[in-house]
């Protein structure tokens, strides 16, 4: 398993939060929503399901917090919007 560290608006995996290996960003919207804006994955990292575990921690945040998520990045929002397991947490 991927050590994910969670930074200011963001997760991320690596040693370094200014140049991570992969990341989800994410910028509060209100005081209820937070709108995910960028994933990115190394091409190291790609395709070991790195975005996902990712995606997986901004919504358990987003749960703990009480806020909706707005997927404004195309794979967070492919991945959201496909998948009743999220419909709690996705804004509409």
């Amino acid at each position: 398993m991927t050590t994910i560290n969670k930074g200011e608006n963001k997760f991320y995996i690596g040693d370094d939060i200014r140049n991570p290996i992969a990341e989800m960003t994410f910028v509060q919207s209100g005081n209820s929503r937070i709108v995910i804006d960028h994933t990115y994955v190394s091409e190291d990292l790609r395709g070991q399901g790195i975005a996902g575990e990712l995606l997986e921690q901004v919504v358990l945040y987003a749960r703990e917090e009480e806020k909706k998520i707005l997927p404004l990045c195309p794979y967070a929002k492919q991945k959201l919007e496909g998948n009743s397991a999220y419909m709690d947490v996705l804004s509409v």
